[in-house]
């Protein structure tokens, strides 16, 4: 049986995160094809132009310019067209309004960034497995 191309979209404004998720992907042997946008303005001209393969998985920061994740969660469950995406929140926001307001929003997960990059590497691995494991129809 032939694997699916899971595309993945990386929401991301930090070039040292954009860096430890590439190469948390190339540790972990993941090949999924990474798609990063650094706002939520600019991760909603991507998906909605079409300018990248529609990415079944997103990797979602909070604290971003323009437009934040809380903002481009409620956008994207209003748009019939995305609102089935399965959104993974990864961000050093601990805050619990900002956890309370990405699960209203029917986050799949919600990953506090660690501080080491070992302890990243394994929370790469979970998602990895995650969406191995999960079947898109």
């Amino acid at each position: 049986m032939e694997e699916k191309v899971v595309n993945i979209l990386l929401v991301e404004d930090d070039e040292v995160d954009i860096m430890n998720v590439q190469r948390a992907f190339r540790k972990n042997n993941i090949n999924n094809p990474l798609h990063v946008a650094h706002n939520g303005l600019e991760a909603l001209e991507m998906l909605r132009s079409g300018s990248v393969p529609m990415p079944p998985i997103i990797i979602l920061d909070i604290n971003m310019p323009k437009m934040n994740g809380i903002e481009f969660l409620q956008e994207i469950r209003k748009d019939p067209a995305l609102n089935r995406l399965s959104v993974f929140v990864m961000t050093t926001s601990n805050e619990d309004s900002d956890k309370i307001n990405a699960y209203n929003l029917n986050v799949a997960g919600y990953i506090l960034k660690p501080l080491s990059f070992e302890k990243f590497l394994s929370a790469v691995a979970t998602l990895d497995r995650y969406w191995k494991l999960c079947e898109r129809p």
